[in-house]
């Protein structure tokens, strides 16, 4: 089994039918549905159990911000197991991505540069774009449960340590793999220089966002809403017209 976990956000309909988009469109493009195990990262479910009690953090944009450093604790650091955001649309097995881990490795991700790439000062709901050494890097990770670095990914740990530690991926010693950009290819931002995306990242808001409703690939994440979710996104996005 490949033990999937994907953000989830419930501070509106439109976060929550992008999980639901992301976890449907996951599953139809694997030629191994029986062998994907899928997980919602709820924020308060984590935190009912006690596993996640870390402070608010006005700065996060998402409730999965830090719980998916909880994800080699969760998968009883055994084995590797995969995070993404809810932002994500995938029209490639999810099962390629095992042809880039490492056994010597703590996990691999996506290396972007933002130096190479940047659409502007804002993301979705308008929040203020943070800029910060390997941004999205953790956006989509493959994690080596059973690595000595991975495993101090405790609990507590991640309940305390700064973001900077976490996103920047300090625990890891760089001990980090990578993975092409087509897997993890940021809507706007790659346009330019990769041909064809196999897993989309709508990083500054979605279709399922008034603002980017009309994104770029807005059509590809469309498709795949059933008549139910076809009318419940109607009625979502007619609250801002």
């Amino acid at each position: 089994m490949l033990d999937v976990y994907v953000g989830y956000d419930s501070s509106n309909e439109g976060q929550q039918l992008a999980h639901d988009i992301c976890v449907k469109s996951l599953l139809e493009n694997t030629n191994f549905p029986d062998k994907v195990r899928i997980h919602s990262l709820i924020k308060k479910d984590l935190e009912d159990q006690g596993i996640f009690c870390r402070p608010n953090d006005p700065k996060a944009s998402t409730e999965f911000t830090y719980t998916r450093f909880l994800v080699p604790y969760l998968n009883n650091y055994e084995g590797y197991a995969v995070f993404c955001d809810s932002d994500f649309l995938w029209e490639r097995d999810v099962y390629e991505l095992l042809d880039y881990i490492n056994n010597d490795l703590a996990l691999s991700c996506v290396k972007h540069t933002y130096t190479e790439c940047v659409s502007g000062n804002t993301k979705m709901d308008g929040l203020n774009q943070e800029w910060y050494p390997r941004k999205n890097w953790s956006s989509l990770m493959i994690f080596n449960c059973s690595h000595q670095n991975t495993k101090k990914l405790t609990p507590f740990i991640v309940n305390t340590r700064t973001p900077q530690w976490l996103h920047r991926m300090e625990w890891a010693s760089d001990k980090i793999g990578n993975i092409p950009h087509y897997f993890n290819y940021l809507v706007g931002y790659y346009s330019d220089y990769i041909d064809i995306p196999r897993v989309y990242h709508y990083t500054d808001g979605g279709p399922w966002h008034n603002s980017t409703k009309n994104t770029q690939y807005a059509s590809n994440w469309i498709a795949y809403l059933s008549k139910d979710q076809k009318q419940l996104y109607s009625n979502y996005m007619s609250h801002f017209n």
